[in-house]
């Protein structure tokens, strides 16, 4: 099976929807028989994730800095727990342990883990499928300025097209199994 990379939020202070969707991710994961590949925090949405994968039987990675270590939010539990230097040097570890990436809904950290991928797969460095989970249309303001960069030519066809969008995590792990396979 694969190393599937989730970004998503690790706010402390996140309505209890979300973290019950970072939940049903990791079980879904483990389901499927997944590796979840996470941020290695224990806090807010990546917290309930690696807790729902485990939960449900799965293997867990997490990519954590020293410093966020140092704030004791690190996820000890992880099967594998790897620490870098910087955040910089985490995304990059991150990127290689995975096969594919799956965004939740979350702020700058997680929109900057999505936005590198993205890049990187425009540019050819990996074809890795990339799902934008969007609940409730939590990212349709964002989906929508994307679109907008491609119909003023910032953005060519191509770069959307790697993009995938789901409704709910099933239909996002069922574009990636279908990728994968």
């Amino acid at each position: 099976m694969a190393n599937v990379c989730v970004f998503c939020a690790s706010s402390r202070t996140l309505d209890a929807r979300w973290l019950a969707l970072a939940t049903e991710t990791g079980e879904e994961l483990a389901r499927r028989g997944h590796t979840l590949v996470s941020g290695g925090g224990c806090v807010g949405m990546m917290g309930a994730v690696v807790q729902g994968a485990r939960a449900a039987g799965g293997r867990t990675v997490g990519v954590i800095p020293q410093s966020l270590v140092d704030l004791e939010v690190a996820d000890l539990d992880s099967d594998e727990l790897l620490v870098t230097d910087s955040l910089a040097s985490r995304k990059t570890l991150m990127d290689e342990k995975s096969d594919a990436f799956v965004a939740l809904p979350g702020g700058l950290g997680t929109l900057d883990e999505l936005f590198e991928v993205w890049t990187t797969a425009t540019l050819a460095l990996h074809a890795k499928p990339m799902v934008i989970v969007d609940v409730d249309g939590f990212y349709r303001p964002l989906l929508d300025w994307i679109r907008g960069l491609g119909e003023q030519q910032f953005l060519k066809p191509a770069a959307l097209d790697l993009l995938m969008v789901a409704d709910s995590v099933p239909a996002a792990l069922d574009l990636i199994d279908a990728r994968l396979t």
